[in-house]
């Protein structure tokens, strides 16, 4: 497919049982340099110099990169291919897993143009509702509006921008080696979970898998968020009378950590906060924010041998996970 270099990749990660993003990230970097992480299971890789090298299309590309993640890791992915990172974002949302969903350079106006303006990447509900109540509801609508209606609406500059994009105008660019704002894991339940100590082992599970993530990274995080998702008629507290859709929240940690034992400890307290009283979880999940790297990170000396030990542990845990798998060292409440 002439003109299509970018590829904006979802890999289809089990939550506990998933290879780490950055190895992922290094087979799309078998095939070019430009690759940027969205983490926590995605990457937008640029094929422009790919393509000439191998002799292939990104679609071709796109179908031997599925092929590797599938035999060397057991991951397959979903992809959508565009000119630009914009469009292939975009396809993405149509892909299913074991695809590629792409958009010709030439087909970008006439894609875009039937999709509903929720879906373009920038434009939150707010936003999209005060362009609905006017019948602005899809993208071809907006790019065919007068700029003058859109500024009026959204404001100058975001106008301008929304009627470019909506009409496949894309500045954007694949940003190489771009360091993660956060890292998230997400913790599902088969079935809406009432039970506080499956509630907690989640977050062990979650706080695990992040730990381990930014150490594999050497980055420290500098803050937790707790997101707790409730089924539909589920109030928020004990007696409010009032659904949610879900509570969220966050906390600073004392000092910046990949440690998984402050990590836990930050999710129960997060927990423990919220004061839920058979409340009917569906998920739980967890972002570490404020990410940097480990070796500017300062940690206050306790000389607390059981701290000291546990780090220790911590470390041969990892280079066992590294060397034989992510469950080959777990905590014993997670092993059932």
């Amino acid at each position: 497919m002439s003109g299509t270099t970018v590829l904006c990749v979802r890999f289809q990660q089990p939550p506990e049982h998933g290879p780490a993003l950055s190895r992922l990230l290094g087979l799309l970097e078998q095939f070019t340099p430009v690759v940027e992480a969205l983490p926590p299971d995605g990457a937008l890789a640029d094929l422009s110099g790919a393509e000439r090298y191998f002799g292939r299309g990104a679609v071709e590309l796109a179908s031997v990169i599925r092929v590797r993640a599938l035999a060397l890791y057991g991951v397959d992915c979903a992809i959508g291919a565009g000119p630009g990172p914009l469009s292939a974002r975009m396809a993405l949302r149509e892909a299913r897993p074991g695809t590629t969903r792409a958009v010709p350079g030439d087909g970008v106006r006439e894609f875009l143009a039937g999709q509903p303006v929720t879906a373009l990447p920038g434009v939150g509900p707010a936003t999209a509702r005060t362009l609905c109540e006017y019948g602005l509801d899809t993208l071809g609508r907006v790019a065919a509006a007068p700029l003058s209606t859109l500024q009026r609406l959204v404001g100058a500059r975001a106008g301008r921008e929304l009627r470019e994009r909506a009409g496949g105008v894309d500045r954007g660019r694949v940003v190489p080696n771009a360091a993660a704002r956060s890292l998230t894991a997400e913790r599902p339940f088969a079935r809406d979970e009432l039970d506080p100590g499956r509630h907690r082992r989640a977050l062990l599970s979650a706080t695990g898998e992040l730990g381990a993530r930014l150490r594999a990274a050497d980055q420290v995080c500098r803050s937790l968020t707790l997101t707790v998702r409730y089924a539909g008629s589920t109030p928020s507290r004990a007696g409010s009378g009032r659904a949610a859709a879900g509570t969220t929240r966050s906390r600073t940690l004392a000092e910046p950590t990949a440690h998984t034992a402050d990590l836990t400890r930050a999710a129960y307290g997060l927990y423990g906060a919220l004061g839920l009283q058979r409340a009917r979880v569906r998920s739980l999940g967890l972002r570490a924010e404020g990410l940097g790297p480990a070796r500017r990170a300062a940690h206050q000396l306790t000389f607390d041998p059981v701290d000291e030990r546990a780090r220790r542990i911590e470390e041969v845990a990892d280079r066992a996970r590294a060397r034989f798998g992510p469950r080959a060292v777990m905590p014993g409440s997670l092993a059932a």
